[in-house]
């Protein structure tokens, strides 16, 4: 069974700086791409980074710049380093990997940055 483990979350001042980690356990195998959702409260969830399997990376606008996805296939964990940290980036922040067969999602991780 594949389980998926986000941490990181926090509480942060604007401008400041917050590394995710996703942890995957289990046997995932041909993962396509791998990628960082966000619910914000009364907002419905959004993408805001992903990785394929070949490296390459995407980011939404509103945090291009600011955030920065990677990955280390060795621990099987993928992270996200937010720096500038905005109020507006407030949200629950959830990892998922995408597979030729499945999609695996995490629990979330909350993230809040205070004015």
């Amino acid at each position: 069974q594949v389980q998926l483990v986000e941490s990181g979350g926090g509480l942060v001042q604007a401008g400041g700086s917050l590394r995710l980690s996703c942890a995957a356990s289990g046997s995932i195998f041909s993962i396509d791409y791998t990628g960082w959702y966000r619910r914000a409260p009364g907002k419905q969830r959004e993408l805001v980074a992903t990785v394929t399997s070949g490296g390459s990376t995407n980011y939404a606008d509103s945090v291009k710049g600011r955030f920065t996805i990677s990955r280390d296939n060795a621990k099987n964990t993928v992270y996200l380093q937010m720096s500038s940290l905005k109020p507006e980036d407030t949200a629950v922040y959830y990892c998922k990997v995408v597979t030729i067969a499945n999609a695996y999602w995490g629990q979330g991780t909350q993230v809040t940055v205070s004015s």
